[in-house]
């Protein structure tokens, strides 16, 4: 039996969770999927000090296995109860409105992520695994039609004029994350990676970065219902090409809604987000603008992504809940919330 480990984040919602007695009773245990191990799971936890979750699933399985860990962990960071359950609603058609005409919005991106099932997720998933999941896409990519359909564009043996071009659109995710890498999300790298885009650049799919898939809508403007729209559409296609071909749908828990690899992502696994002018809060400053979003449920931040600072009086405004609503209706909340 593996000793107790030292977790260096001492407040995280690992730390709190993880106790000797549990640790005792759960990790010599391997998961069927990918033969994952609670030690693998709190990696992050154990070696940083600044996590604030601190764990991240191997497969769908992890999440059954550990549910002891997970549970609580899932509910704290959530803030759902014990017994709720998740319900999933990408119909576009119900959203009312759209982001005002002078609502000074640069452009807008939604991202969810998906996974298939009878293969781990990124944390776990095996060689052989991430190499199925890349041809199943591989095929799904070549079958989208119409205003969905471009090419695949994979990161192994990428030729110097393509990586730049991708760069340049800041459409390629790069290696070097250190929490993905202890999290074992790097393993084998850049082998089984991949961007697919359309033609126009608004609908994009990375495939096995943090999760199997990055599925991503996005353009300029504020038209959000129809960046919404195509999401959908180009989600349903790839989940119908990807079942045609080998009989597996993406995981889908009635508890937890999709599965991911980090809990936080539970849900829908959805951000959508706008990119907008606020000279206004700019002026009255960060605290006040994050009070006003906390009202609102959603989420400010720079412009320079998760962790980057602020430009300028442009800010990223997103929806701040992931699991306990549907996706309509936090988009709905991002467009009230930003008009």
């Amino acid at each position: 039996m593996a000793p107790f480990p030292e977790i260096k984040s001492k407040h995280s919602l690992v730390a709190k969770h993880v106790t000797e007695e549990l640790w005792n009773k759960l990790n010599e245990h391997k998961t069927a999927t990918s033969g994952f191990t609670l030690g693998q799971a709190i990696a992050c936890a154990v070696e940083f000090d600044d996590q604030h979750c601190g764990i991240y699933a191997g497969d769908a399985d992890s999440y059954k296995d550990f549910a002891e860990v997970f549970d609580p962990i899932i509910q704290e960071y959530h803030g759902i109860s014990a017994d709720s359950t998740h319900t999933s609603d990408m119909d576009a058609t119900k959203i009312n409105g759209n982001i005002d005409d002078d609502v000074p919005v640069k452009s807008t991106r939604i991202r969810v992520g998906r996974s298939i099932d009878g293969f781990g997720l990124s944390p776990g998933i095996t060689k052989e695994q991430r190499l199925e999941v890349e041809n199943l896409m591989k095929n799904a990519f070549s079958k989208l039609e119409g205003d969905l359909s471009g090419d695949y564009f994979p990161l192994l043996g990428m030729e110097e004029e393509v990586r730049q071009k991708l760069v340049d659109d800041h459409f390629l995710f790069m290696s070097g994350d250190k929490n993905l890498i202890s999290a074992g999300m790097e393993r084998d790298w850049p082998e089984g990676r991949g961007i697919f885009h359309n033609s126009e650049k608004t609908f994009l799919v990375w495939v096995n970065e943090e999760d199997q898939l990055r599925i991503i809508s996005m353009q300029q403007g504020g038209d959000v219902k129809g960046v919404f729209e195509r999401l959908a559409r180009g989600i349903k296609a790839v989940q119908d090409s990807v079942k045609g071909e080998s009989g597996k749908d993406f995981l889908l828990s009635e508890k937890y809604g999709f599965l991911h690899s980090c809990p936080t992502n539970l849900g829908t696994g959805m951000r959508a987000s706008v990119h907008v002018d606020l000279p206004g809060w700019t002026k009255e400053g960060l605290p006040a603008l994050k009070k006003r979003c906390e009202e609102l449920q959603v989420q400010p931040r720079g412009t320079r992504g998760e962790s980057g600072g602020q430009t300028g009086i442009t800010y990223d405004i997103s929806n701040k809940h992931r699991l306990g609503y549907s996706e309509v209706e936090l988009v709905q909340k991002m467009i009230d919330g930003v008009n």
